[in-house]
């Protein structure tokens, strides 16, 4: 949500930075956490904000003159920084009774809080100032639990250069059940496809409750108010098509994952509910299904049969098995029913035949890959 907040500031002709917390991530914050976070090592930190910044790519601008996008890592000034010039310079201002009423430091006092992380609010604020120094920024976004960090900057940034500064938080986000999701809780949704596929992160929002598809349309995409309006006037007329659920889907996937990914997200959904045919599909979209479902890959199909096929899918245990479910209409290939006990697969040529979806009963793929 703040980077959608920093989109929108773009949109609005401001220059958004992106701060990297390659210092900050040595301290780790207490906001919202319950006890002591574990320190990561340098190298961890390098690697979360190497894949940060390739997100940062897909949803703002970089390529604008007037308003691209910076990325800016605070490691560059906080590393650099005596201890005791910071403590002169940037601790004097600083009242431990001010401090100790902020929610981020309150809501730990009983079961205890270290001075390394008791210490993170004064080097997020130190932040705040050098970006008002060095790029003339006067506005910081983030989510509400940054609030008392982020004042904090505000009110350094008023003693130490007498300027004005501004905050914008954005709430925590929850389901219309009350319910919470973010990047450290149970069934967590993330940005790298390496955590959550674009297809699952696409179901994601097609399983969005109706009470909560306006307000996700607003958050996190850039439709205008007019165009979520028409959507939600269309949707209501006949709810049980989704059409807010899947405008919602596809207009966050694209923005995190990119149009090919999200056109196969999509294309792999129709085909698993059915609602699609594999045939004519690219091979990017059986990329997409191999993460998905059970997948073998063959080195020939010469002399493969139906029944073996089945077996080999893990649709059935045996042979016998598998004859009995094709027997009874259970058994699908390519999402048609297929009743012919001797039916042969036959050799699969070309990179859209050279894969085999097969389906027994509603729920249960297998998907057969000839290797290349």
């Amino acid at each position: 949500m703040p980077i959608m907040l920093l989109r929108h500031f773009q949109l609005a002709g401001h220059r958004p930075i992106v701060l990297m917390g390659g210092g900050t991530g040595l301290i780790g914050d207490p906001s919202g956490k319950r006890g002591e976070r574990p320190l990561l090592s340098k190298e961890q930190i390098r690697e979360n904000l190497h894949h940060q910044r390739d997100q940062m790519a897909r949803l703002l601008d970089f390529d604008s003159p007037d308003t691209r996008a910076v990325v800016l890592d605070n490691a560059e000034w906080l590393t650099k920084q005596s201890l005791v010039d910071f403590l002169r310079d940037v601790g004097k201002h600083f009242s431990v009774n001010v401090m100790l009423q902020k929610e981020s430091v309150k809501a730990r006092i009983d079961g205890g809080i270290s001075y390394t992380e008791f210490s993170y609010m004064l080097l997020q604020a130190f932040d705040f100032l050098h970006l008002f120094r060095a790029k003339a920024c006067t506005i910081q976004v983030g989510g509400s639990d940054q609030w008392g960090n982020i004042t904090a900057g505000i009110d350094l940034i008023r003693r130490v250069e007498g300027g004005d500064a501004h905050g914008l938080v954005a709430p925590l986000v929850t389901t219309a059940s009350g319910a919470k999701f973010g990047k450290t809780e149970g069934g967590a949704i993330w940005l790298d496809p390496t955590l959550t596929s674009p297809y699952q992160f696409y179901q994601f929002w097609m399983n969005t409750d109706d009470r909560d598809a306006e307000r996700y349309l607003k958050l996190f995409t850039l439709l205008s108010q007019d165009e979520i309006k028409a959507l939600l006037k269309s949707h209501h007329t006949d709810s049980s098509r989704r059409e807010a659920q899947k405008r919602l889907a596809i207009e966050v996937t694209q923005l995190v994952h990119g149009k090919e990914a999200c056109h196969s997200a999509v294309a792999a959904s129709a085909i698993l509910f059915d609602e699609f045919s594999p045939r004519e599909v690219e091979t990017s979209v059986f990329d997409a299904l191999a993460h998905e479902i059970p997948t073998v890959s063959l080195e020939s199909t010469d002399g493969l049969t139906l029944v073996d096929a089945v077996v080999r899918a893990g649709l059935a245990k045996s042979k016998s098995e598998a004859r009995r479910a094709i027997e009874q209409g259970g058994i699908y290939v390519n999402q048609e029913r297929v009743k012919d006990v001797a039916r042969a697969i036959g050799p699969l040529t070309g990179s859209r035949a050279a894969n085999l979806l097969l389906r027994k009963g509603k729920k249960d793929y297998g998907l057969l890959r000839l290797h290349p």
